[in-house]
């Protein structure tokens, strides 16, 4: 199973916050939340109203040429900012220079938002406009702007051209720039109801009773459960991860990549807190924690940790090594007293 974006711009709660968002107007907005929320389906659903020929009720009528081009990513209207590889990821093209590049080997694809694309977003905005309903700017994640980046977004969004309009969708606020900050409308994003993320998830090809305990480990990000199913990361995976982590079973972690696990670790951990606190646990369930007479202090120890190590889980040296010297963390943490 794969996410997908098409069918997530349709989700009620994105479709609400679409049409509540376009109500307000506006040239440059932030969307912006924890994962799993639909910042980026957010961000597609304004930029293809925007540009969207034939609107219907504050959203894209999905018919139309403009929408039309929008499916099949090569709007002339729209610049996409993103590192390369969420590009691939989300299937957008890449610049013909870019792509020669990697298909040449000469480099990989950034992981960063590269000042040349920032460069070509500034001059695509102060074009004229190929459809006649202005152009958008779309930038997601948007805190993977380096601060040279962010500086040559910034003067545009300081004078922005006319006709152009601009989307920032990140799950990391607190790293951009106060000024980029500053020049946009700020949107928190909303969080869905449990009965129609149900609903939708169903819709989307996931069993009731699996969207209904994956809805829990993800915290009720629907967006997650679909990464998790993705992943194949089953209601029982994730009840059998506190018991593989206090006997030190790396073979739990095998299909994960580090980020997915650093994921799972920190809110094992953040359990074990509440735990602590005589507070209901958020993620699993109180019979799943294993029994642990662990700190909150060596907890609190642990979740820095994962923390730094989610700096560099996406391009760890040895991503085999880096999960079985996280289990081993998580065990000797698990184990400790006092």
């Amino acid at each position: 199973m794969s996410v997908d974006h098409t069918d997530s711009l349709h989700a009620p709660w994105i479709a609400r916050q679409t049409t509540d968002l376009l109500a307000q107007g506006g040239h440059a907005w932030l969307l912006q939340g924890p994962s799993g929320l639909g910042q980026y389906e957010l961000a597609l659903a304004l930029v293809s109203a925007w540009l969207c020929e034939k609107p219907t009720q504050n959203r894209a009528c999905g018919d139309c040429p403009s929408c039309h081009s929008m499916a099949v990513r090569t709007h002339a209207d729209l610049e996409v900012l993103m590192p390369e590889t969420v590009m691939i990821e989300l299937g957008w093209p890449l610049s013909e220079k870019a792509q020669d590049e990697i298909d040449k080997k000469t480099r990989k694809p950034s992981k960063e938002i590269r000042v040349d694309a920032m460069r070509d977003a500034v001059e695509f905005s102060q074009r004229t406009n190929a459809r006649g309903r202005g152009k958008a700017v779309l930038v997601y994640p948007a805190e993977r702007m380096n601060t040279i980046t962010a500086n040559a977004l910034l003067k545009t969004l300081e004078e922005p051209p006319g006709d152009v309009r601009f989307v920032l969708a990140t799950e990391a606020s607190h790293m951009l720039l106060p000024t980029i900050r500053s020049r946009c409308l700020a949107h928190t994003m909303k969080w869905p109801e449990a009965d129609e993320s149900l609903v939708w998830l169903t819709g989307q090809g996931v069993p009731s009773a699996v969207a209904q305990e994956l809805l829990r480990s993800a915290g009720g990000r629907p967006a997650d459960v679909l990464r998790q199913t993705e992943s194949g990361l089953s209601p029982d995976w994730w009840a059998q991860l506190p018991k593989a982590m206090i006997q030190g079973d790396a073979r739990h972690l095998t299909d994960l990549s580090p980020a997915q696990a650093i994921d799972a670790l920190q809110k094992l951990c953040h359990d074990l807190v509440l735990r602590h606190s005589g507070a209901e646990p958020r993620f699993f369930e109180k019979t799943q924690l294993p029994p642990s007479a662990a700190s909150v202090m060596n907890l609190t120890d642990w979740f820095k940790r994962l923390m730094q190590s989610a700096r560099t889980s996406e391009h760890p040296f040895n991503a085999g090594l880096m999960l079985e010297a996280m289990t081993a963390d998580a065990q000797q943490t698990l184990m400790s007293k006092g």
